[in-house]
């Protein structure tokens, strides 16, 4: 068993498939609310979470004497990540199965990356 993060990204400024009225938003979290309690009964949900806009980032950097911040992304993009699932899977075949339904409830597209074995143990 494997973990994979399901990130959902969203493009800058625009609006496609987000909710315009309370009913579509109404059936938007329905769709997420009944994938979710389908991750937790089946063992697959591990964590996930919505991002702020990228303008709220803070992002930090190695420099002689320390870490120097700055405010915003780490890169200028009209892409970025909205938010994500951290999920477990016996397989990467297995993780697509579940991107698929997240694609299907939220309407966005997702990356799957496998997280590299540490040697740490994960929950």
């Amino acid at each position: 068993m494997g973990q994979y993060l399901l990130s959902t990204y969203a493009v800058e400024g625009e609006v496609a498939g987000a909710p315009s009225s309370p009913e579509e938003m109404k059936q938007f979290m329905d769709r997420v609310v009944t994938l979710e309690d389908e991750m937790e009964a089946t063992g697959t949900f591990v964590f996930g979470g919505a991002l702020h806009d990228p303008d709220a980032a803070t992002v930090l950097r190695a420099a002689e004497g320390g870490a120097v911040m700055t405010d915003g992304p780490f890169v200028e993009s009209k892409e970025h990540i909205a938010g994500f699932y951290i999920i477990n899977a016996v397989d990467l075949d297995a993780a697509l199965g579940w991107a698929r339904k997240v694609v299907d409830a939220i309407d966005h597209p997702i990356e799957v990356r496998p997280f590299r074995a540490t040697g740490r143990v994960q929950a």
